[in-house]
């Protein structure tokens, strides 16, 4: 299965907002990650290319960019992200999750930090929440949760004030940095109807792909 080739910036937008849910490496389902579909000349080269492209695109609130699946990223377009978080919030919202005792403590230290001190990157938060140990873990599990997203990647300085290296992740809940009237679009619906649409759009672009094997996919 292959989808448009994608070289630029807006390739990357459009195919996500197509397709609803991009991981951005190979995985079981044959041709559904952006690295099957990415032109070479840009993949992971000196070229500028998805690395870069998808801070501009979390920061713009044009996709939403995260580990969402089983700990592996994935872009994920606007539309389709408010069913995501139906379905893996289980219908609740943080407090709500945190209140029936299904949130690990220290993964509540971590949202904690993050809700009082706004976009921060990892190693502030490791730091605010006091949370040393499995650090990395909880930090995926938020994500695959939907309780925290990227929303932009930030780069050290030399001191010539020019950037280098790789950009860090600015973590932020998906309410303050896309609003909660896009995370919510879907609270109408009950967890499982929210699979369902989920899979219906993935189906429009992959028929050929069981319905189990999508499923499976998006748990």
């Amino acid at each position: 299965m292959r989808f448009d080739r994608v070289g630029s910036e807006e390739d990357l937008f459009r195919l996500t907002a197509g397709i609803g849910f991009l991981p951005y490496f190979k995985n079981e389902i044959p041709g559904w990650s952006l690295e099957e579909n990415v032109d070479p000349a840009v993949w992971f080269t000196s070229n500028e290319g998805p690395w870069e492209w998808k801070g501009r695109l979390c920061r713009d609130r044009r996709i939403v960019y995260g580990k969402f699946f089983r700990g592996r990223a994935a872009f994920v377009s606007v539309t389709c992200f408010p069913d995501l978080c139906n379905w893996r919030r289980d219908g609740y919202d943080a407090e709500g999750y945190r209140d029936d005792g299904l949130m690990r403590h220290s993964d509540g230290l971590i949202l904690d930090s993050l809700e009082k001190n706004g976009p921060s990157k990892g190693a502030f938060l490791k730091n605010t929440s006091g949370v040393k140990k499995g650090f990395d873990g909880a930090v995926i599990r938020l994500q695959m949760l939907t309780f925290m997203i990227p929303r932009d990647f930030v780069y050290d300085l030399d001191r010539f004030g020019r950037p280098y290296g790789w950009g860090k992740a600015l973590y932020d809940t998906p309410e303050r940095h896309l609003g909660n009237d896009i995370v919510n679009a879907s609270s109408g619906f009950s967890p499982q109807e929210s699979m369902e649409r989920m899979v219906r759009w993935l189906r429009g672009w992959m028929p050929d792909v069981n319905e189990e094997a999508l499923r499976k996919a998006l748990r």
